[in-house]
């Protein structure tokens, strides 16, 4: 969703501002109460009747909206803000996202939202994201477009005119969200191998960037036995991605991120049900989708001294004669044996080996995104994403991130002692361990396929990548999920 127009106001401008729609936020109780005052002076002491009419408490999540048949605005929308206290960054980005719902078909909306306690920047930024990706639509696949939201300007009451500039900047926040929704949504016969190496080399050639694409060949020249031994039952090509954003001036920080890249996910010989979602497996990509969209946004942004390497391995999880078989034992790329006692816990296994390779490229920190397991759902649920990670700085700093950009973290244990059920009697180790404590496992999984003098994360980001309705700013669908961290993260300076 493009705003053509960002603008700012005071507050006492709330009084006479000519516009379509005009939303404001109203606090519950006494709080509440010089807000009130101000609409009553706008629109008359009739307003306050009709709140009554309607029991408007200014609940956190109300939102009412009454259609002004003459004068402007011809759109009044007011969204409950409940108690100050309880009022954060989170509630900020939750009501201007209500806001945005009523107002999308107002061509500019004038909207009065407190600050939160946060900086204005901080404010105008989360505010202008909400806004852009509450009106998102993908309308790609229909015969027959709906309409599309008209809103194109927005002035923001109460913050300076230098918040202005962060808040346009987080366009380029937006688009990376997007780029992340259209390729999680996109059906699995579009979005392919192909087509995620193809949308890297698009992100490369428009924004002037170093790319290689490694096919099966070259892969098991690099000795990636693990990779290609998901992708040997599909009859779709594997395709290892690197993406290299060049450093603007003095390299300062070397980092890489990882995304899981499985377009299509049966489970393979250990094949997912109608009760697994294999219908839904199509967001197996969703981290892939994550490093693409937030490679999007950093491209465009450039945060000074950063030289980022985005990586994926992408293929299919299927079933055919060439399928890899339940008990096999492959060799990853740094001499690692790995028994495969379930196929169905194959991106783990790509990891593994785009691990390695990010690993070579001597990168100050990795981190990685993956629909990776069940069991981060079952103990998260579906709003908050996994954590696990050898460095506390990385880990603060990545959940301060998230906080910024609405997405939730938490971090989770990497208790060495559940290592033992990834051991077996035959090879190095085992692709999965007990069932319990099973997101913790594969975690320890992964830790092995990173240098030791490296700092790293992972992000199990399975139950946030797609929602059944829709969540704060975020659709129903594909959410886009990590972009936000990931983009806040390595402006605010990538601590590791």
């Amino acid at each position: 969703m493009q705003i053509h127009g960002l603008s700012t106001a005071p507050n006492e401008a709330l009084v006479s501002w000519q516009g379509e729609a005009l939303a404001v936020g109203v606090f519950s109780g006494d709080a509440g109460h010089a807000v009130r005052a101000a609409l009553a002076q706008r629109f008359g002491a009739g307003l306050e009747h009709r709140l009554e009419q309607r029991r408007f408490k200014a609940k956190a999540g109300e939102c009412l909206s009454f259609e002004l048949l003459e004068g402007s605005p011809a759109l009044l929308i007011l969204v409950g803000l409940g108690e100050p206290e309880d009022f954060d960054l989170l509630a900020l980005r939750q009501a201007a996202a209500s806001i945005s719902r009523c107002a999308s078909n107002a061509q500019d909306l004038g909207l009065a939202l407190p600050l939160d306690g946060q900086d204005a920047d901080t404010a105008a930024a989360v505010i202008s994201e909400a806004v852009r990706l509450t009106l998102f639509s993908d309308q790609r696949f229909r015969s027959e477009s709906e309409p599309a939201a008209r809103l194109e300007s927005v002035t923001l009451f109460g913050m300076p005119a230098g918040a202005i500039d962060t808040a346009q900047a987080s366009a380029a926040i937006c688009a990376g969200v997007t780029l992340a929704r259209e390729l999680v949504a996109a059906p699995p016969n579009r979005a392919t191998p192909e087509h995620l190496a193809a949308t890297a080399g698009e992100l490369a050639s428009e924004h002037n960037l170093a790319l290689q694409v490694l096919d099966a060949a070259a892969c098991e020249a690099l000795g990636m036995g693990a990779f290609l031994a998901v992708g040997q039952g599909s009859e779709l090509p594997p395709r290892f991605i690197h993406l290299t954003i060049p450093p603007r001036g003095e390299v300062h920080r070397r980092v890489a991120l990882v995304g899981k890249g499985i377009t299509f996910d049966s489970g393979g010989y250990n094949l997912k049900t109608a009760g697994g979602q294999i219908e839904m497996m199509k967001f197996d990509m969703g981290g892939s989708a994550a490093v693409l969209g937030a490679a999007r946004a950093l491209a465009e942004l450039r945060p000074e001294g950063l030289e980022l390497h985005v990586i994926v391995a992408s293929c299919e999880n299927m079933i055919s004669g060439h399928a890899v078989h339940p008990g096999d034992i492959v060799t990853a790329a740094n001499g690692k044996t790995i028994e495969i006692n379930n196929t169905d816990a194959e991106g783990r296994l790509t990891l593994a080996d785009a691990l390695v390779y990010a690993s070579r490229l001597e990168v100050d920190t990795i981190v990685d995104l993956a629909t990776l397991t069940g069991a981060c759902v079952i103990a998260l649920g579906e709003e908050i994403a996994g954590l696990w990670s050898n460095s506390d700085t990385l880990a603060d700093a990545l959940i301060e991130a998230g906080r910024l950009g609405g997405e939730s973290l938490w971090r989770m244990p990497l208790r060495k002692s559940y290592k033992e059920g990834l051991k077996s009697p035959l090879a190095d180790m085992k692709n999965t361990g007990p069932r319990s404590g099973g997101s913790i496992t594969a975690a320890l999984f992964l830790e092995d396929f990173v240098a030791k003098d490296i700092h790293w994360a992972h992000l199990d980001i399975a139950g946030t990548v797609w929602s059944d309705k829709p969540r704060g700013c975020d659709p129903a669908g594909a959410t886009g999920f990590g972009v936000r961290t990931l983009v806040n993260w390595l402006l605010q300076g990538g601590a590791s």
